[in-house]
């Protein structure tokens, strides 16, 4: 299974901010649309990412508020990417090996979408039911 086609079945949904936007305003909208990341977008470009692990870095270190803080003050400028054709299993070892939750999926320079450890599981658990209805009906269907 690839990356592209996983984003197919999770859908196209693509939440964003723009790197000047305040902190607040950004977990306004990862709470809202019941998501842990936000893409960040400056002019038609990917600029970062802001997943809730920087939320809670930039609270621990403002001793629980956010104060004025700006999506650019926290967000991880180069985020780990992927290709749209990028197998599960190397997807899976990417995400593993950098510790990313989130990982943007591009087509050459242009950003398709993110996927989340839990897209990546659930496609892997649809893919697994799948072959194995299969292998059931194959079995049972075997000539005796």
């Amino acid at each position: 299974m690839l990356t592209k086609e996983i984003l197919r079945i999770k859908g196209s949904a693509l939440y964003t901010v723009g790197p000047d936007a305040p902190l607040a305003e950004a977990v306004h909208s990862m709470v809202a649309n019941d998501i842990g990341s936000l893409v960040v977008m400056d002019r038609g470009r990917m600029a970062g990412m802001l997943t809730f692990r920087e939320l809670l870095r930039a609270l621990s270190a403002g001793g629980g508020a956010l104060g004025e803080q700006r999506v650019a003050d926290v967000m991880v400028r180069e985020p780990t990417v992927v290709g749209a054709d990028v197998e599960v299993d190397d997807l899976r070892r990417v995400m593993l090996e950098t510790r990313v939750r989130y990982v943007p999926v591009m087509d050459g320079a242009t950003l398709v979408g993110v996927l989340s450890f839990h897209d990546v599981a659930r496609a892997v658990l649809e893919e697994q039911g799948f072959e194995n209805r299969m292998l059931k009906g194959y079995i049972k269907n075997w000539p005796e």
